[in-house]
């Protein structure tokens, strides 16, 4: 699916009688990747010459074209700066992902705690992609 057809998922939603954020459908995921020691080599930004020479991890670039063909959403997101985006981009492309954005200066140092309106996923990259299991975990929410 490409980027522009990707509005056309997206489902009206209204909560209440009022008009709120669309949704996707429930079988389409909204994959947010890193890049940087997720599907390549960890190359921190101050060492831009790595990104045009490092090779993506198989594994992840199998597993991502895989995701894209089923009709999942493929974005990715990295701490690399806007400066980084021309070498960032070719080298996607050169290695064959498959993606329909790539958003830039996510912010840097680990340790994330994302809070959203919307329903959130997280999986940490363990050096080894797959297909995405269920397993039972703990996790902070916010009082009732």
């Amino acid at each position: 699916m490409k980027a522009e057809n990707l509005n056309k998922l997206l489902r009206d939603t209204h909560i209440n009688g009022e008009h709120v954020s669309p949704v996707l459908p429930e079988d389409v995921k909204n994959y947010l990747i890193d890049i940087d020691g997720t599907i390549t080599d960890d190359i921190p930004n101050e060492e831009p010459e790595r990104m045009a020479t490092c090779e993506p991890f198989p594994d992840a670039l199998r597993t991502l074209n895989k995701w894209y063909d089923e009709g999942h959403i493929i974005c990715f997101f990295t701490s690399r700066t806007e400066e980084h985006r021309e070498v960032t981009e070719t080298w996607l492309d050169k290695h064959g992902f498959k993606y329909h954005s790539l958003l830039m200066g996510k912010p840097r140092g680990g340790n994330y705690h994302w809070v959203d309106n919307h329903l959130v996923k997280a999986t940490r990259y363990k050096g080894k992609f797959t297909d995405l299991v269920e397993k039972e975990v703990t996790i902070q929410v916010f009082k009732e």
